[in-house]
C-alpha cells in the first residue's frame, strides 16, 4: 500500500470557504468513481453533507476560541491511499481507509473515505476536517508527516496481510491537475515539502502523533 503526503486544503484564489470544501468533497465522492456513492463512508459526519458540517464546525470553533485566520487557513486535510492492483476488494479498501483515518486522527476529527474504482488500481481519498469534533482545536500538520503517514499505513498493511510498496509513485494525474487549477502552494507549504523530502533522505526520530 502506498500513500502520498498530507495535502492541506486552503481556500485558494477566487473561491469562498464553501466552494473550496465543496469542490474537494464533490471530487472525491463522485458517484461515477464510488459505485454511485456506495463506497463513501463518513465518520462523525453525514458524508452526504460533509462539506456543510465541516464549515459549521469551523464557525463553532471561531465562536468558541475567537481565533480567525485569513486566506492561508487550512480547512481540511487530504490523503490519497493506493493499493496493489488485484490484491484488495473495494469494500476492504474502504474499511482500511476508515481504519487509517481513525488511527491517524485518533478519532478526534470528522472525515470521509471515498474509494475510487474507476481505474485499474483501487484507491482511497481521505478528507478530514481541520477542526476537531469538539470544535475547540485544530489538526496541525507537522514535520515528518509524510513518513508518519506511510509508517502507519505500512503497519495497517502488515496487520491485514497486504503488500507494502517500498517506493510509491503516483498512479495518475487527474487529481493533481485538478488541484493545480485551484491554487498554488504557499511558501510555507513549499518549505514543508522540502523538509519532508529531506527527512526521507536522512530521517530523524520524531513523534508521529498529530498535534492539536
Amino acid at each position: 500500500m502506498a500513500t502520498t503526503r498530507i495535502m492541506p486544503l486552503h481556500i485558494g484564489k477566487g473561491r469562498t470557504e464553501s466552494q473550496a470544501v465543496s469542490d474537494i468533497i464533490d471530487y472525491v465522492s463522485n458517484p461515477q468513481k464510488t459505485d454511485n456513492g456506495r463506497l463513501v463512508t463518513g465518520f462523525a459526519c453525514d458524508s452526504r453533507v460533509a462539506d456543510a458540517e465541516f464549515l459549521l464546525a469551523k464557525r463553532e470553533y471561531i465562536s468558541t476560541t475567537g481565533r480567525v485566520r485569513g486566506a492561508d487557513d487550512v480547512l481540511a486535510y487530504h490523503v490519497r491511499q493506493s493499493f496493489v492492483p488485484g490484491e484488495i476488494t473495494p469494500e476492504e479498501a474502504n474499511r482500511l481507509g476508515v481504519e487509517f483515518a481513525k488511527r491517524f486522527t485518533k478519532g478526534n476529527h470528522a472525515f470521509v473515505v471515498c474509494t475510487h474504482i474507476d481505474k485499474s488500481h483501487i484507491h482511497n481519498h481521505i478528507i478530514w476536517n481541520a477542526v476537531n469534533v469538539n470544535c475547540d482545536r485544530k489538526f496541525r500538520n507537522f514535520w515528518g508527516s509524510t513518513r508518519a503517514v506511510r509508517r502507519l499505513n505500512d503497519t495497517i498493511c502488515v496487520e491485514n496481510g497486504y503488500s507494502i510498496v517500498e517506493d510509491p509513485k503516483p498512479h495518475g494525474k487527474s487529481y493533481n491537475k485538478w488541484l493545480g487549477n485551484q491554487a498554488k502552494p504557499s511558501h510555507r507549504e513549499q518549505l514543508r515539502v522540502m523538509i519532508d523530502q529531506a527527512l526521507e533522505q536522512k530521517p530523524a526520530d520524531f513523534d508521529c502523533s498529530p498535534a492539536n
